[in-house]
Parts: structure tokens; C-alpha cells; sequence
């Protein structure tokens, strides 16, 4: 039986974006953007044959039609295993048809942040990866990377050189905040290396830097785009395939305390997906934090607007910026993006719920 809603987990989505959605306003789109059939959250890859791999909770789906039916679900795992896979998670299928995946462990959630500690003693959220040889259809080589807490693990590549790296964090203690690294494989997902960590001090349960995306500039470096509370994100490289980053950096690009979502499209610009700091044609928005608890500074959480730029000179210069959705009391955010053909980007968010098809020409022009 072929359905679009697959699993009890999709269906909780669903019942939770309709609560937001009827305390929020009404959702508008860029009439550029169109809907896609589907209500998976993804991420997405495309297999061997053409057809479409999507990961969810606790299963994989395939759609050989574009997206417009999936599979029932195939369970990931063998019962009694206890691994639940976050809604944060990552999906790449490598030049040599290996199917990777990096996530969180929801089983394993151990929160324990106490406000007079500005702390979370013995926090965990694993971060996890493993691989597929089949096309998704069983998964081998379960590994755990670490156990302290994870906040998100949001992006992977592969580099020109068939290196795969995908972002992960840590939490740090006394005082709690965040931290972000790299892990990196040279033999398609089968055994991995950490990179150093980036530490830039802070202190809150949201506190430090958080939740990178990454890319692999034209000269060869990678860079990650950094969240923090700072009102921009920050930049850090490396030139050594993500075994060492340095040249920390502001990023000149304005941000909300939340994270982008870097894609190199096949035509070779560079997407940006992300929420700005303020709604657009403003420059203010309620400050949060400041206090220790939620971060050290006061930081913009705006996330009612997503938006949209490109970048022809790898990140040197961006188009204007476009919102390509804004629904006020509500949070478009977390997004992820997949170039299902060329010019042809399936954008979906965790927060929010977006679910939509857009082409790269059409906005080119901004």
C-alpha cells in the first residue's frame, strides 16, 4: 500500500503544527513556491535507481515518483533495539552509493539543566552515525561518537577528495554552553576522526556556539557557518579536509539565534536558508537571554520569517535577501534543502512545518 503519511511520528508532526498553527497567524508564501505532496520532514537522497530515500524516526521511505507516494515504512532497526532517531539528523549518499546517516539518540536524552548552576551536570544526547550498503534497506556499522549532549547535528558533505564530514556538537560544563566540532571518514562512513573543538566560552542552556553548516569552497577549503547569540553567524575553516578549523570569524551575516542551512547547488551557487534577526524592513525584535540561563547576551530568537539568498562568489557577496515564508506567532526554522533535479530544490523545516518546491531560476534575478 503507497501513502503519503507513513508513520505515527509524521502524523504527531502534523497534530503539533496544527496546534501552532491555530495559535499563530496565517501562514504566506512567495508565490514563487509551490507544495510538495509530501509531509516527510526528511532529509532526502537520491539512490542508485532514481528513486527517493527519506529518513524519519525509526524507518526509511522511497518514493519513485518524484515525491508523490512513498512506501510503507522500513524499520531501521531490529525490535528491542533502543535507538530513536532525532528529528536533527543528516542523510548523504556518496559517490560510491554508500547511504550515511548522522543523528541524535532520543533514547538516550539525559536533560539536566539547573538554573542556579548555569549548568547540566552529566547532560547526554549521543550523537550516532551509520551506513547503509543496500539503498537504505539495512543499516550496519552503528557507531556512537560521544555521549555528551548533543544539541543538533545538522549537515554532511562529501569533498572533492571523497572525504564525508558531517557537524555534530558538545556541551560543555562549568558554565554549561555549547560547542561544535566535525567528524570526518575516509573510507565512506566506516570509521570516523573528530576534529578539534570549537569553544567560544558562554554560558546558558542556548549558550556558546551551536548547530554549524558546512560547504566546500572552490579553492578547496570547507567552511562552517556557525548559530550564535551574537547577531551573526560566525565563520570558521579549515584546509586540511575538516581534520583542524581555525580562523574564527564574524560572518558579516545577520542572524537570529537560530540555524542556516548552507547548500551547493549543481549549478554551482551557493543556498542560504536562514531567519534573520529582525522581520523584514525593521531593526528591532524582543531581546531573550542576557541572563545566564538562555545565553550571556541578549539575542534575537525571530523566527517567524524564513529567507532565502544566493551566492555566486562562494559566500563573498549574497543576493538581496528574499522571504519565502512569514507567519507571525510561529517558527519557520531548522530548514533543510534538496536539489531533487537540477534547478529544483525541495526546501522543508523541522520548526514550522514547511513542506515546499521551489526553482532556482526563478529567484536567480534577486
Amino acid at each position: 500500500m503507497i501513502r503519503n503519511l507513513v508513520t505515527l511520528a509524521s502524523l504527531l508532526v502534523l497534530f503539533c503544527s496544527a496546534r501552532q498553527v491555530s495559535a499563530a497567524g496565517e501562514l504566506w508564501l512567495d508565490g514563487r513556491c509551490k507544495t510538495l505532496a509530501s509531509d516527510l520532514l526528511g532529509p532526502f537522497v537520491r539512490l542508485d535507481d532514481g528513486s527517493v530515500l527519506a529518513i524519519d524516526s525509526a524507518a526509511t521511505f522511497v518514493s519513485g515518483d518524484g515525491g508523490q507516494s512513498w512506501s510503507e515504512p522500513r524499520p531501521l532497526f531490529d525490535y528491542g533495539q533502543k535507538i530513536t532517531v532525532s528529528n536533527e539528523r543528516a542523510l548523504l549518499r556518496t559517490r560510491d552509493g554508500v547511504v550515511i546517516a548522522a543523528f541524535m539518540n532520543l533514547q538516550e536524552r539525559h536533560w539536566t539543566w539547573q538554573n542556579e548552576l548555569h549548568d547540566a551536570p552529566g547532560a547526554k544526547l549521543p550523537t550516532y552515525v551509520m551506513r547503509s550498503l543496500d539503498g537504505g534497506r539495512t543499516w550496519q556499522d552503528i557507531q556512537k561518537m560521544h555521549d555528551d549532549w548533543s544539541g543538533a547535528v545538522r549537515d554532511m558533505i562529501q569533498t572533492i577528495d571523497g572525504r564525508v564530514i558531517f557537524t555534530a556538537m558538545k556541551m560543555r560544563h562549568d558554565p554549561g554552553r555549547h560547542s561544535v566540532l566535525t567528524y570526518s571518514s575516509t573510507d565512506d562512513g566506516a570509521t570516523w576522526k573528530p576534529s578539534n573543538l570549537i569553544d567560544l566560552g558562554g554560558r546558558g542552556h542556548h549558550g556558546g556556539v551551536t548547530e554549524p553548516t558546512i560547504t566546500q569552497l572552490r579553492d578547496g577549503r570547507l567552511w562552517l557557518l556557525i548559530r550564535t547569540n551574537w547577531g551573526e553567524f560566525w565563520s570558521g575553516y579549515s584546509r586540511d579536509g575538516g581534520r583542524f578549523w581555525n580562523v574564527l570569524q564574524p560572518s558579516g551575516i545577520a542572524a537570529s539565534s537560530a540555524p542556516a542551512l548552507l547548500k551547493r547547488l549543481k549549478s554551482g551557487r551557493l543556498l542560504l536558508l536562514w531567519n534573520r534577526p529582525f522581520p523584514e524592513g525593521t531593526n528591532s525584535w524582543p531581546l531573550s537571554g542576557g541572563d545566564g540561563l538562555w545565553s550571556d547576551v541578549p539575542v534575537s530568537n525571530f523566527r517567524e520569517e524564513l529567507s532565502l539568498s544566493m551566492s555566486e562568489d562562494d559566500g563573498k557577496t549574497w543576493s538581496k535577501p528574499v522571504v519565502i515564508g512569514r507567519q507571525s506567532g510561529a517558527r519557520l526554522s531548522y530548514p533543510y534543502a534538496f536539489e531533487y533535479q537540477p534547478g529544483e530544490i525541495w526546501l522543508t523545516t523541522m520548526q514550522g512545518g514547511l513542506r515546499l518546491k521551489l526553482r532556482e531560476s526563478d529567484f536567480v534575478s534577486e
